[in-house]
C-alpha cells in the first residue's frame, strides 16, 4: 500500500483531529488533525475512510525526565483510504485551560477555571494560610461531553458554535496543604467553543458554572457520558453511609463548605445520577435522577434504545446495575435491577452468565420526597455485630460484615436509597471491587465494563465471586441481548441485557513480582487498573484511560476491537490519572476525542516496609511537576490533536 505523510503542500479543504483524532469519516474527505493546517488536492477529495490505526508510543523513562513530567503524546494515526493508501498522522496534546486559570465568564469578565462555589454560587474561598486567599479550584477534572446545538448563539463565536460539559470531581488539598477530598461541592462547567470550520481546531469562548443549588450542589462528579439525546449524564460516587454521617469529615466539611452549616446536608440526597441539559447561550439547567439506585454512580452508558442505561459501581462490595427507563429519552421513570454473577471461571478475573435480579420500580420524583423526609433509621436496621436474630439478613458493606432488617413498608425507600445494601439482601453479586467506566459497541451488541482493581471481594468469594487477579484490573466484555426474563420470571423490556461476563485476553493488565527499573508494578506495555473507557464506532477503537497505582504513569490507550491490537496514546504526568475521556465520531465532520488529567504529582507511598511506586522518580520528576502545574494544584482539560505545540488559553 501507498504511504502518504502530511505535507504543507496539502492546504485547506480538510477534515481533522480538533479535540482528540479529528478524523474525516464522512465519504469525500481527506483528513488532517486541528492546527495542521493542512488542505488536500482535489484528487484527494475522492478519497474514502476504510478504517483507521493507532500507532503506539514507547513509555517515558528516566532518560527524558521532562516527559515523565508532561502529558507526552509520541502516537500516531493510520488511516487507510479505499482506494489502497494510507496517510499517517503524528499525534499532540493540547491544552484549553490549567485548573485555576483565568478564562473568559462571556460577559467580559474572567472567572476562575474549576473554582468552587456555594449554594449561592459565591466563591469557595481558601483561608487556611493568611494573607493567600483566593478562591479554592480543583486539581481533578474529570467526565467531559463535546456536543452540538442547532440552535446555538453565543457573541464571540466566529465559526461553529460547540459545547463542552466538564465536571469536576474534588481537590486534593488547600494551600496549607490539608486533605480536602470530599469536602467540597463539585463544581461542573459548560465550555463554549469556536470550532474552526477549516481545520475543526476548537478554542475556548466562555465558561459558564453551572447552578447546583437546585440539586442540593454535587457530590463526588466523576466519570460521565453523553446521552443519545444530547445530555450530559454525570455522576454521584462514594455515596455518603447515612448511617454514618455523624463521624464524616468529608461529609461534614462538604455541608460546612456548601451550606455553612456542617449538619444541614442531606446524605439521601447525594450518590445519584445528575443530568445536564445545554442551552443555546452556553448555559445550562441540571436535575438530579434520584430512581437509577444510590451507589457509587461512575460513566453510566445509556444503550441505543434510550432507555437501557448500564452503570459502573466504583466501590468495593459493588454490584452490576442495570436501569430500563418506561419511555425513551427520559429517566424520570424506570425499573432497576442487579445482576447475579453465575461463574463459569475462576482463572484469571474469571467469566460469568448473568442473570438480573429486579429490585424496584419508581420515579425520580417519589424517591427524591422520600429522601426529604427519611432518616436512616425510618428504612432499615443495621447492625455491626451478630444480632443472633434470624429476621436480620447478613451482607457485605463496604468491606464490612452488617446485619440488616427493613422496616415494614420500606422496600422501596431501601431499593433507592439504601440500594448497596438492599440489592445485597435481594440476592445481588455484590463483589465487584472498583467496577468504573462503562462503554458500548452498538454494531457488535457489546458493552464493555473497567474493573480497576480485581481484588478483596472478587477473590474471596463473599459475594459469588472467586477468581484470581490481577490486582491491576482488567476490562471485561459483556454480550447484550434481547428475551431476557428476569428473578421473577417476568420478561426485561429491553434487547441490551448483558448475558455474561468475559474479559478479552489483551485487556487484561500483569501484576510484576517485582518492580521493574522504574518502579512499575504492572507490566507498563499492557493497560493497568483501567478507569475510564469510551467507544468509538466509526474508528472501532476501544479508547482507555488508566487510573493505577500500579503504573508509574497513567496512559491513555486505543484497543481496535477488530485486529486485537493496543496502542498507548498517551502518558500523563507522573501520578496523574488519566480522566474525561469521550469520543465523538462526527461533529461538525469532524470526530474528536476528548482527554484530561488530574491531580499530577500524586505520590503514592510505600506499604508495609515496601518501596513507593513513585520512589524512582519522584526526586527528580517532582520539580519539574510543581513548576508546570502550580506546585500541583493545577491539572488539564484538552484534547489530542496535530503534532503542534500546546497554548494555554
Amino acid at each position: 500500500m501507498k504511504s502518504a505523510q502530511f505535507s504543507p503542500s496539502r492546504r485547506r479543504s480538510l477534515m481533522a483531529l480538533a479535540s482528540a483524532p479529528m478524523l474525516p469519516l464522512t465519504t469525500g474527505f481527506l483528513g488532517s488533525f486541528a492546527g495542521f493546517a493542512t488542505a488536500q488536492t482535489a484528487d484527494a477529495v475522492k478519497k474514502a475512510f476504510a478504517s483507521a490505526e493507532f500507532i503506539g508510543m514507547a513509555a517515558p523513562t528516566l532518560d527524558n525526565p521532562a516527559a515523565l513530567a508532561d502529558t507526552t503524546v509520541g502516537s500516531s494515526l493510520k488511516i487507510n483510504w479505499a482506494d489502497n493508501t494510507d496517510t499517517t498522522f503524528e499525534l499532540a496534546y493540547k491544552p484549553f485551560f490549567l485548573t485555576g486559570d483565568k478564562v473568559p465568564d462571556g460577559k467580559g469578565g474572567q472567572i476562575i477555571a474549576g473554582g468552587y462555589f456555594d449554594i449561592n454560587n459565591k466563591p469557595i474561598m481558601d483561608t487556611s494560610v493568611a494573607g493567600k486567599e483566593r478562591q479554592i479550584f480543583s486539581d481533578s477534572p474529570d467526565g467531559t461531553s463535546l456536543l452540538k446545538l442547532d440552535d446555538a448563539q453565543v457573541e464571540g463565536v466566529k465559526g461553529n458554535t460547540v459545547f463542552a460539559v466538564v465536571q469536576f470531581e474534588y481537590t486534593t488539598r488547600n494551600l496549607n496543604g490539608d486533605d480536602m477530598y470530599g469536602k467540597l461541592p463539585s463544581p461542573i462547567a459548560v465550555l463554549t467553543l469556536d470550532q474552526d470550520p477549516d481545520t475543526g481546531h476548537l478554542s475556548l469562548v466562555k465558561y459558564h458554572n453551572v447552578d447546583t443549588s437546585g440539586v442540593h450542589g454535587l457530590w463526588i462528579t466523576c466519570g460521565a457520558s453523553l446521552s443519545p439525546w444530547n445530555t450530559h449524564l454525570s455522576s454521584e460516587e462514594y455515596e455518603p453511609d447515612a448511617f454514618k454521617v455523624a463521624k464524616n469529615d468529608e461529609f461534614k466539611g462538604f455541608s460546612k463548605a456548601l451550606f455553612g452549616d456542617e449538619k444541614k446536608a442531606n446524605p439521601y440526597h447525594y450518590g445519584h445520577m445528575p443530568e445536564v441539559t445545554v442551552n443555546p447561550d452556553g448555559t445550562a439547567t441540571i436535575k438530579k435522577h434520584y430512581n437509577l439506585g444510590r451507589i457509587s454512580h461512575e460513566l453510566i452508558q445509556v444503550m441505543p434504545d434510550k432507555r437501557t442505561a448500564l452503570m459502573g459501581d466504583d466501590t468495593s462490595h459493588g454490584g452490576l446495575f442495570m436501569f430500563v427507563a418506561d419511555k425513551e429519552e427520559d429517566l424520570s421513570a424506570g425499573n432497576l435491577y442487579v445482576a447475579k454473577w453465575h461463574q463459569t471461571s475462576g482463572e484469571g478475573p474469571g467469566s460469568a452468565d448473568l442473570t438480573w435480579i429486579h429490585l424496584g420500580h419508581a420515579s425520580s420524583d417519589e424517591i427524591e420526597a422520600l429522601a426529604d423526609k427519611l432518616a436512616p433509621e425510618d428504612i432499615m436496621e443495621v447492625k455491626t455485630e451478630d444480632p443472633n436474630d434470624d429476621s436480620f439478613k447478613k451482607i457485605v458493606f463496604d468491606k464490612k460484615v452488617n446485619w440488616v432488617k427493613l422496616k415494614p413498608g420500606m422496600e422501596k425507600a431501601a431499593t433507592f436509597l439504601e440500594t448497596h445494601r438492599h440489592a445485597a439482601v435481594a440476592g445481588g453479586s455484590m463483589g465487584f471491587s472498583k467496577m468504573e467506566g462503562t462503554t458500548v459497541n452498538a454494531k457488535d451488541k457489546i458493552a464493555y465494563s473497567a474493573m480497576s482493581y480485581v481484588r478483596d471481594s472478587m477473590l474471596d468469594g463473599s459475594s459469588d465471586i472467586k477468581v484470581q487477579g490481577p490486582f491491576a484490573g482488567a476490562i471485561y466484555a459483556l454480550n447484550l441481548k434481547a428475551g431476557q426474563k428476569d428473578s421473577n420470571g417476568k420478561e426485561i423490556n429491553s434487547e441490551w441485557v448483558p448475558v455474561d461476563m468475559k474479559p478479552p485476553a489483551e485487556l487484561v493488565g500483569e501484576d510484576l513480582q517485582t518492580p521493574d527499573a522504574l518502579g512499575n508494578l504492572a507490566n507498563a506495555n499492557k493497560i493497568a487498573n483501567p478507569d475510564n473507557i469510551k467507544f468509538s464506532e466509526k474508528l472501532r477503537t476501544l479508547f482507555i484511560g488508566e487510573d493505577s497505582g500500579t503504573h508509574v504513569n497513567n496512559f491513555l490507550w486505543a484497543y481496535n476491537v477488530d485486529t486485537k491490537q493496543l496502542a498507548r496514546l498517551l502518558s500523563c504526568p507522573a501520578g496523574a490519572e488519566s480522566t474525561g475521556l469521550q469520543s465523538v465520531d462526527e461533529l461538525n465532520g469532524w470526530t474528536y476525542i476528548m482527554s484530561n488529567f488530574q491531580h499530577p504529582g500524586d505520590w503514592e507511598k510505600g506499604k508495609g516496609g515496601k518501596p513507593g511506586l513513585h520512589d524512582v522518580v519522584k526526586d527528580t520528576v517532582a520539580p519539574l511537576i510543581d513548576e508546570k502545574y502550580h506546585d500541583r494544584f493545577s491539572a488539564a482539560v484538552g484534547y489530542l490533536t496535530g503534532k503542534e505545540k500546546a497554548v494555554k488559553l
